[in-house]
């Protein structure tokens, strides 16, 4: 049986799970490399994957015997008697945050479930520490990123549109990945004091800064980087609120290891924005991996360790309404002693 299997069966068995269904597609690939429509049940002797006809074969090729997990054609000829596939199992987990109430519902009748107990937390966590394989990913997806933003240091010019420079960026990704990893966001003069605006046909202008957030996905893993450049040399306002944001960035760099508390981490970010009248609107950070967004959240509400190989953010923000805004972010992998700083491109108060 695979590794990730294994590890969730141990989990499981440490809350009485006998059972689980898996209905969420990025967990069923986190567990299994499979990209298909279907579910995932576990007992503690078996792995089925319920899938149609449209995707026997694709699956069928995915999985190794190594796997430990057996394919079923529900709709045409299932191999299992479903109202009794969880007949031995007192307790059956679900990821509650990924199943519908009336999928619920159906579940419990369809396979005459007993006890049906929230357990999306195992593997929330199970993919918060990332193994070789992901982090290999996830380090070439933040190199193909720098590549793209160097790219863009030498296309950015007055007379683009937003729209006109996120157009490039995904072409870039589409050409050099498998494509962006979200939306990207390129917010240019006053656009830029929204945290997610969206691209729009505002034209750069000289003196403009333009805020540009945006990650690719290699082997469905993610990059997430943000920079602030400024065409032109920054007003004295702008420049001081780089500073302080690029500062308290670096700082939490500095900071970032296993063992440090995400919300003392925090705290210390928020004071310093304090002092200098500041307010951090959104979260410092969160986990990355399979989905641009995963746990841990780094917020000042998290009381939690960092632990050895979580990938994770660093993205203060400043945004003044209808003025500005400066966000500087970094993809970052927490080591033992410290991390690494996965995506590298200059920060150091960049002026086209």
């Amino acid at each position: 049986m695979n590794d990730r299997l294994q590890t969730l069966r141990n989990k499981m068995a440490g809350m009485n799970l006998q059972g689980m269904i898996i209905s969420n597609p990025v967990n069923i690939r986190y567990l299994t490399k499979i990209e298909a429509e279907g579910l995932l049940l576990i007992t503690r002797k078996e792995n089925v994957f319920i899938t149609d006809g449209r995707y026997i074969e694709y699956v069928s090729n995915v999985i190794t015997p190594f796997d430990d997990i057996i394919v079923d054609d529900q709709k045409n000829v299932s191999q299992y008697d479903y109202e009794n596939f969880f007949l031995f199992c007192e307790n059956v987990g679900f990821e509650e945050k990924h199943l519908t109430y009336s999928k619920y519902k159906e579940y419990i009748r369809k396979f005459k479930i007993n006890s049906f107990i929230e357990a999306g937390e195992i593997l929330s966590n199970l993919r918060m520490i990332k193994d070789n394989e992901e982090i290999a990913s996830i380090k070439r997806a933040c190199e193909i990123t720098d590549d793209c933003f160097d790219m863009l240091k030498s296309y950015i010019k007055p007379g683009l549109t937003e729209k006109q420079i996120a157009r490039k960026i995904k072409k870039f990704y589409n050409e050099n990945s498998e494509g962006e990893a979200f939306d990207t966001i390129v917010a240019s003069g006053e656009n830029s004091s929204k945290p997610h605006s969206i691209p729009s046909d505002r034209i750069v202008q000289e003196k403009d800064i333009i805020l540009i957030d945006m990650g690719c996905k290699i082997d469905g893993y993610s990059s997430d980087m943000t920079r602030t450049i400024f065409i032109g040399e920054p007003t004295i306002e702008q420049k001081k609120i780089y500073d302080l944001v690029l500062k308290n960035q670096e700082k939490v760099l500095d900071e970032v290891m296993e063992g440090a508390n995400i919300k003392t981490i925090t705290k210390g970010l928020e004071s310093d924005f304090e002092l200098n009248n500041q307010v951090l609107i959104h979260a410092l950070g969160h986990g990355v991996g399979l989905e641009i967004h995963e746990g841990p959240v780094l917020s000042s509400k998290n009381d939690m360790m960092l632990k050895e190989n979580m990938v994770i953010t660093d993205e203060p923000g400043i945004y003044i309404p209808g003025n500005f805004g400066i966000r500087i972010e970094d993809t970052i992998l927490v080591t033992k002693k410290g991390n690494i700083t996965l995506t590298k491109s200059d920060k150091k108060c960049i002026i086209l």
